[in-house]
């Protein structure tokens, strides 16, 4: 699609399809954005980046909540195996609070304080160690702004435009409401890829945005 230069490649379609997917994109001209959300202990998941590196993905997802030690040797696997092997390293991106998660799931998971607290928290751990961004809702997007000034990388999930669902999320935004918000990469599933016609609501999307 001459529309969509990065491509979210998620769990289902990578353990469905292996690292052959993201070739595939490759081939066609498109940067891949791989959400595997790696959580584990720091060799797992630091061995795991090495592997996924190699792959010349543009950005790459490892929870926040895997601590400080994990993800700082995450940043560092992946400066080390990118240079290895001639490619630029992805973008390390601290996912902070997932966006099917309300106030009530924190509470049930024994997090105290509101949900944009824990969000901010999460998001200055992994810049500490290096991340080049957070995944974060757009509804936290003000709040991370007003914390870690323009320049933050924020990817926001949970994009619903007005005429979609909201499926399993719970804080959601517009897409036009997220970029006022001051998010800088969109991730738009459902509402293109179980839509109809994908394309036609992929344009329609778009246009909205340029209104």
């Amino acid at each position: 699609l001459p529309e969509v230069s990065l491509f979210k490649v998620g769990m289902q379609l990578y353990y469905g399809h292996g690292p052959r997917v993201v070739e595939e994109i490759g081939r066609w001209g498109g940067r891949v954005f791989l959400d595997l959300k790696l959580h584990d202990i720091p060799h797992t998941v630091s061995e795991a980046v090495r592997v996924l590196a190699r792959l010349g993905v543009a950005m790459l997802t490892v929870h926040a909540s895997g601590g400080r030690e994990m993800l700082s040797r995450a940043v560092e696997a992946a400066r080390e195996e990118a240079a290895l092997a001639g490619l630029p390293a992805p973008v390390l991106l601290g996912v902070t609070v997932l966006t099917s998660l309300g106030q009530g799931d924190l509470a049930e998971l024994g997090y105290g304080g509101q949900v944009r607290d824990l969000v901010v928290r999460l998001a200055r751990l992994a810049l500490q160690a290096g991340c080049g961004g957070v995944v974060a809702s757009a509804r936290e997007a003000r709040v991370l702004r007003l914390a870690f000034g323009p320049d933050l990388v924020i990817v926001a999930a949970g994009i619903r435009p007005a005429w979609s669902g909201v499926d399993d999320q719970q804080r959601v935004m517009t897409p036009r409401e997220a970029l006022k918000a001051g998010v800088t990469h969109l991730v738009v599933g459902r509402p293109v890829t179980q839509a109809p016609d994908p394309r036609a609501a992929l344009r329609r999307l778009l246009a909205e945005l340029q209104d």
